[in-house]
């Protein structure tokens, strides 16, 4: 009996569950099935459930091959007996055809719901070229050439080298410089410009008063050898005394007898502190400074004035000084220069290599061209992407009305050619031929392109044309026929034929051929750099 209660309730509860489950409906719908390449249409997803069922949407909704541009939050509406969940995205697609929508899971307590899938055409925007207006395509602008990496890299280099001389120059020269200045003062002017230098000096240690006294009668000994003519700097107290004593008696220094007795107070009163170890009284430094500016103020008035012969001779010396310091500061300006330039070119040759810098400032024609901004543009009928140094110029042509777009000319240092060919139309009916024969009608066909080649060489004046060939592939993976060589072409300004190498890439595609040609000095040493740059960019464009 108990085992029979257990069980009745359990179907009931199996019953209810089932019930829960079955009542809640998972329905998608779009705002329209049709829609315009770049339009969008709206997406949603709204699932009926139980106030108590546990709703989880996908985090990551896939749509491919449709885009999602915006997802909308989860949208919770209340009714009566049961709730509405909501999810809306907008997607688009750029690409036209017929798209399954692929259905979206949505899981309700454990349980996973799977929506329909929806099929959505996506059609092209027609265009209308009677009612629409056209235009001529407009001539290429001329823009200014950016400065290349090297160069501004050297420009920077410069800049840093002579900030770094400039902050050297003024941590280790610029004080001998204000030296330099000082001295280069009258005797007289630097002798009382010390003299007030040393009034802020107060020594109170013995080394300090022996300094002090130093500095004091250097001062003194200088300007009675630079004004007056006296060796006093290599003179003792005792010798300067006499040799000013016997100036006075000959009249040629006529000195008061207090100014020669000063002077011997401050340099005896010197001498005892640097050799004696003596200490001065308090305030003497103050007046023996006082007494030796007497000295040298005095000495200035008792000198004879000079002679015009003398005021002509210091004026000759003068200027022959400044002369001379014109011609340092040039030779210093100019050493500085030189080394500044070696060490930027050290630099930049350990950096670049020897070759890209000299080429680049001697201007070498290709190294502008790697160096210049290259330009990435389509062209022709099979439309092809390539990246060119410049861009590549229509030109009229007489080979069946084939397009031709050219670069420069047989003159230029790298020339470029880009000519497109139409197949002619295929017949309906064609005989079967083994592989022998098609091998033999596709040898036929390189040599009559060879041919062509050669024919186009030797019309522009070109001789001695070796030519190889070889299938090549390029990096975005497209075969092609390599016919390259060399050739003597007699460039303008030269006096004898230039070697060059030529290569002329074919490719064959079911809209038509494609001939590419590359030109360039065979000494150059940038024009492989430049071939190759040029034949891995190259690439077919399957969609438009």
């Amino acid at each position: 009996m108990r085992r029979s209660t257990f069980l009745f309730f359990g179907l009931i509860f199996s019953f209810c569950m089932m019930r829960g489950q079955t009542a809640s409906e998972l329905i998608v719908a779009v705002d329209t099935t049709k829609m315009r390449i770049g339009e969008q249409i709206k997406y949603t997803l709204q699932l009926k459930a139980d106030s108590t069922a546990q709703i989880i949407f996908p985090k990551q909704a896939m749509f491919a091959p449709f885009e999602i541009l915006e997802e909308s939050p989860i949208d919770t509406l209340r009714a009566l007996s049961h709730y509405l969940f909501t999810k809306k995205y907008a997607l688009i697609q750029f690409d036209s055809g017929a798209y399954w929508l692929p259905p979206q899971k949505v899981s309700v307590n454990g349980f996973v719901k799977i929506s329909d899938s929806l099929l959505i055409q996506v059609t092209n925007v027609p265009v209308d070229t009677l009612k629409q207006k056209l235009f001529d395509i407009k001539p290429i602008a001329q823009v200014e050439e950016n400065f290349d990496a090297l160069t501004q890299s050297l420009i920077f280099g410069l800049l840093a080298v002579l900030i770094l001389i400039g902050l050297i120059y003024s941590f280790f020269f610029a004080k001998k410089r204000r030296e330099e200045r000082r001295k280069k003062l009258p005797p007289f002017e630097r002798a009382i410009e010390e003299l007030k230098a040393l009034e802020a000096v107060s020594p109170t240690k013995h080394e300090e008063y022996k300094n002090y006294y130093s500095r004091l009668t250097d001062v003194v000994r200088r300007y009675l050898e630079d004004e007056a003519k006296i060796s006093a700097l290599e003179s003792t107290t005792d010798e300067l005394l006499l040799k000013l004593e016997a100036l006075k008696q000959s009249r040629k220094l006529e000195l008061e007898k207090e100014t020669i007795k000063n002077l011997k107070s401050v340099l005896q009163t010197a001498d005892l502190v640097k050799f004696a170890r003596s200490m001065p009284e308090f305030g003497t430094t103050a007046k023996d400074r006082a007494l030796v500016q007497g000295v040298v103020i005095e000495t200035k008035e008792a000198l004879p004035e000079p002679t015009p012969e003398e005021i002509r001779e210091r004026e000759e010396y003068r200027q022959l000084l400044l002369q001379k310091r014109r011609k340092q500061q040039l030779k210093w300006g100019f050493s500085s220069l030189g080394i500044l330039i070696v060490l930027s070119f050290g630099i930049a040759v350990t950096v670049y290599g020897f070759y890209p810098v000299r080429d680049t400032f001697l201007g070498y024609p290709t190294i502008k061209l790697k160096n210049k901004e290259w330009i990435r543009s389509q062209y022709g009928t099979p439309p092809v992407k390539i990246e060119t140094p410049e861009v590549l110029r229509r030109v009229k042509t007489e080979m069946g009305g084939a397009l031709r777009f050219s670069s420069g000319d047989y003159d230029s240092p790298f020339y470029i050619d880009l000519v497109f060919t139409q197949k002619p139309p295929k017949q309906e009916k064609q005989e079967k031929s083994n592989d022998e024969e098609l091998t033999a009608k596709k040898k036929e066909a390189v040599q009559v392109l060879i041919n062509e080649i050669i024919n186009d060489f030797q019309s522009r004046g070109a001789v001695n044309i070796l030519i190889k060939e070889e299938e090549f592939t390029t990096l975005s993976g497209i075969p092609a026929l390599k016919i390259y060589g060399t050739l003597d072409y007699p460039k303008k300004g030269k006096d004898k034929r230039v070697r060059c190498n030529y290569m002329t890439h074919l490719f064959d595609f079911d809209q038509g051929g494609i001939n590419l040609t590359l030109l360039y000095e065979k000494e150059d040493r940038y024009g492989p750099e430049i071939e190759k740059r040029v034949m891995d960019s190259f690439e077919l464009i399957k969609e438009l």
